[in-house]
């Protein structure tokens, strides 16, 4: 079932974190920060909207880490409900799909619960100074491709965060399978 992030709030400074990779690295949030930056995106291994959009995620993370804007991806799915999402197989979708990029595992969602995370994907892009500035979608595409000439809105947005500070007035948010979360 497709979810929808609320109305962000903005502005506030993004939660730490420290979280093993798929790479064998544990990374901190200042270990991901840029220059310019940083974008932190919920995704998962099994959903729909997420495998749509992988070619373009990767692309996007390139040329904004040629920006100066870090990126990592987290996985807060509930694995034992979903298996697709474990740790051994986020390891087989870095490799499957090419990322450049930290993909980090949270296993006790703690830190997916910190930013409010919704859905996969969920962006969250922050400023120089750790504050989140964006929480829209990557574009317009969803489980299909965009149309032509579609802007790219998480490379937009990020750019004016790094030239500005600020996020755009204008976020549409980001659609994709709800979180998977463990049992209360």
């Amino acid at each position: 079932m497709a979810s929808t992030p609320q109305a962000p709030e903005l502005g506030i400074p993004a939660p730490d974190f420290s979280l093993p990779g798929t790479d064998g690295n544990s990374y901190a949030l200042a270990d991901i920060m840029g220059e310019n930056g940083a974008v932190i995106v919920f995704i998962c291994n099994h959903c729909p909207y997420v495998k749509a959009i992988t070619d373009r995620l990767v692309d996007a993370a390139e040329t904004l880490q040629e920006d100066g804007i870090g990126f990592a991806a987290i996985c807060a799915n509930d694995s034992s409900s979903h298996p697709a999402d474990s740790f051994d197989n986020m390891k087989l979708f870095v490799k499957e799909r090419g990322f450049t990029f930290p993909y980090l595992h949270d296993e006790s969602q703690a830190v997916a619960h910190a930013y409010d995370a919704v859905c996969t994907p969920d962006f969250f892009g922050l400023n120089a100074a750790g504050e989140i500035q964006y929480r829209g979608r990557l574009d317009e595409g969803r489980t299909d491709p965009p149309p032509p000439n579609a802007k790219a809105e998480l490379v937009e947005a990020m750019r004016e965060v790094a030239r500005t500070g600020k996020g755009p007035a204008d976020q549409i948010p980001s659609v994709g399978c709800s979180i998977k979360w463990k049992a209360a």
